[in-house]
């Protein structure tokens, strides 16, 4: 198996078409986010309706959020990508009311393999830019 070319595919139909139907094809059944600091879920194990709701809280407020991927390291059992991320926040954030700006963010994670699906990520993302960019600091 090609984790890096199943990895840029799970990026493109999950999160960059929002293909949630085909979640069950990438995300092991137990998803465990390792680390992503501010992120709700940080530290549990996702089921996949609960994966599901996670995406659904993402798009809520950046439904047109896209990640481009600039580079990508496999290995065994786990792929690193950098990536860049745009989108316009049409939604609510944390209480803050949706802006119409749109955001340009980079970020790093490195996704988990499991029985050959992605069972997890541990992340970096600088999100205080993101709040920059929206006027909320």
């Amino acid at each position: 198996m090609n984790k890096e070319a199943f990895l840029r595919e799970f990026m493109q139909e999950i999160w960059n078409k929002q293909a949630f139907d085909k979640v069950e094809h990438f995300v092991h059944k137990a998803y465990t986010i390792h680390l992503d600091t501010t992120d709700p879920w940080e530290g549990k194990t996702l089921t996949h309706s609960e994966f599901k709701e996670r995406l659904k809280f993402s798009f809520d407020s950046f439904p047109d959020m896209h990640f481009e991927i600039t580079s990508a390291i496999p290995e065994e059992n786990h792929v690193a990508i950098n990536w860049i991320l745009t989108g316009t926040n049409l939604g609510s954030i944390g209480g803050y009311p949706p802006t119409g700006k749109s955001i340009k963010a980079t970020g790093m994670t490195i996704y988990h393999f499991k029985e050959n699906l992605i069972s997890g990520h541990t992340q970096v993302f600088d999100r205080v830019s993101v709040m920059k960019q929206l006027g909320f600091m």
